[in-house]
């Protein structure tokens, strides 16, 4: 049984313990900000993107 102040477990979520900055890191690398650009059109990918416009989006 789980103590009630501890978060559940979540053995099928393929997301917990990422972070937004990993998950958009590993988009940059794999894509591009040009194909994020393509792909997702939001300014944060298209004009003078980076990871921290990106976060604050």
């Amino acid at each position: 049984m789980q103590d009630p102040s501890s978060p559940p477990v979540q053995a099928r979520n393929p997301l917990h313990g990422l972070t937004l900055e990993r998950i958009v890191t590993a988009l940059v690398a794999c894509y591009g900000w040009p194909g994020l650009g393509v792909r997702i059109p939001l300014r944060c990918f298209t004009s003078d993107p980076s990871i921290a416009s990106s976060l604050k989006f």
